[in-house]
């Protein structure tokens, strides 16, 4: 049970730290080649989705991948939220949090039985 704990805590910071890299390094490309606002919120996503499958694939083993990869994935998008908030310094939550945090735990589901599936990671 600690184990199967500890491996979504894991997954869930390493996605937090991929998307907090991911989001500077792309806010940076914004600045240099005055992208379009429009741009912003669908790179958004496709980073945060991308991080919560690169925390699964790193960190999610054993058995249990749909049950842990969808609890990393949901935890991923609260604290990423959380984390952009005090960036931000300001809490804005809308109704889309709720799908933010199915589609979440849907990436980390998947990335979570692909995570466990893969051969010689015990």
């Amino acid at each position: 049970m600690r184990a199967n704990i500890i491996q979504v805590l894991k997954a869930a910071l390493a996605a937090v730290i991929f998307s907090l890299a991911c989001v500077l390094a792309f806010s940076l490309v914004v600045q240099l080649f005055s992208l379009s606002s429009s741009v912003i919120k669908p790179v958004n996503q496709v980073i945060k989705i991308l991080a919560i499958a690169a925390g699964g694939l790193l960190f999610v083993r054993g058995s249990g991948g749909l049950i842990k990869g969808a609890a990393y994935g949901a935890a991923a998008v609260v604290l990423t939220f959380l984390l952009f908030s005090a960036i931000a310094g300001a809490i804005s939550l809308s109704a889309l949090i709720l799908p933010e945090i199915l589609i979440g735990a849907a990436a980390g589901a998947v990335s979570g039985v692909i995570g466990v599936n893969i051969k010689g990671r015990d």
